[in-house]
């Protein structure tokens, strides 16, 4: 597939006095199309690599497969001109079944929103499974994470241009780590490795994010098992509304040793 996730392009440098012209690197953003057993489920734009697990993490998120067993192949085929979709073709299990006609919309997603239509996110608040309590979580190594992975994030670094998940064990290592140009498919890819590794349900952990906590994230997590979730920006109103519901922790301006906790304080401790 079009594997790569960063590309380089002329650009103007313009300052007050001078122009100069340069190099700058650029995260590249393609189309991925989501079939399931050669029927369109969803397009999404995303940053290509991990598409299988991308393709896994969203059908896990939107309750299609639960574990890798639900899957028996998986097929990705490259664009054959620029301007068309890559696919993923996700080969379902004897006996799991798809019930086409309860989906309520049409899975289109774009790089800016992951989750839209008020009937569906109705739908999925009605159907969150309270997330194990797990191990406490250390504050001080918390407050410590942002700065450890921020090494990792190779193309952020060469681009700014890309967000970030990471999935941290229950001792807050982080275990994978995946950018996207969006946010949603970063968590989606995080998600699709967990499903892969035999990790979900989580059940323990924190799920890092280097942008804002939406409601689609923390959705998210919560299917996935996973108790805990902290980002660099802020939460909106209804992520902390579903926290709650979910019994998980959130967190919030995680940066610069400080934090705010907004939901879920019960799992910090200093200990």
């Amino acid at each position: 597939m079009h594997g790569d996730s960063v590309v380089r392009r002329p650009v103007t440098r313009v300052t007050g006095r001078s122009r100069e012209l340069r190099e700058d690197a650029l995260a590249v953003e393609r189309p991925l199309e989501m079939r399931v057993d050669g029927r369109s489920l969803a397009v999404t734009l995303r940053t290509p690599g991990h598409d299988r697990e991308l393709a896994l993490g969203f059908l896990a998120s939107e309750d299609v497969i639960r574990s890798a067993r639900d899957v028996r192949g998986l097929v990705e085929t490259p664009a054959d001109c620029s301007d068309a979709p890559d696919v993923v073709d996700i080969l379902l299990a004897p006996g799991v079944v798809l019930d086409w006609t309860k989906l309520e919309r049409n899975f289109v997603a774009t790089a800016a929103c992951g989750l839209c239509g008020r009937a569906h996110l109705d739908a999925l608040r009605a159907g969150l499974v309270p997330v194990p309590q797990g191990p406490a979580i250390n504050v001080e190594a918390l407050l410590e994470l942002p700065a450890r992975v921020r090494g990792d994030q190779a193309a952020f670094t060469q681009t700014g241009g890309l967000h970030a998940a990471v999935w941290c064990d229950a001792a807050l290592e982080p275990r994978v780590l995946r950018e996207d140009v969006g946010r949603h498919n970063a968590v989606d890819k995080v998600c699709g490795w967990l499903l892969e590794q035999g990790h979900r349900p989580a059940g323990e952990g924190l799920l890092w994010v280097s942008g804002r906590a939406g409601a689609e994230l923390v959705l998210k997590a919560a299917r996935a098992g996973i108790p805990a979730m902290a980002a660099v920006g802020a939460p909106s109103s209804l992520a902390v509304e579903l926290a709650e519901a979910a019994g998980m922790t959130l967190v919030g301006f995680l940066r610069e040793a400080r934090m705010n906790v907004y939901a879920g304080e019960v799992r910090l401790t200093t200990a």
